[in-house]
């Protein structure tokens, strides 16, 4: 198992994930940024707003996503 925060995929807190691959992480990640939307809290709609400017450079887009792999993949077993 690894740790990611919010923050580090991107977001706008310090909610830790625990997950075995990046895909598990990256969903999680996924699934609490629906809630925050849902909630409408500001600091993650920024983010959130950061992120789909990101989106429009499929290129750029996957550069970063492959970052965060990579990242993560670094990171030690918690």
């Amino acid at each position: 198992m690894k740790t990611m925060s919010c923050k580090q995929l991107g977001g706008a807190c310090d909610k830790e994930f625990y997950a075995g691959s990046f895909d598990e992480i990256a969903e999680m990640s996924k699934q609490h940024g629906m809630e925050m939307l849902q909630k409408n809290d500001g600091n993650h709609l920024k983010a959130m707003n950061e992120m789909q400017q990101l989106m429009q450079k499929p290129e750029a887009m996957t550069a970063w996503f492959e970052s965060k792999r990579k990242e993560f993949e670094a990171l030690p077993d918690s």
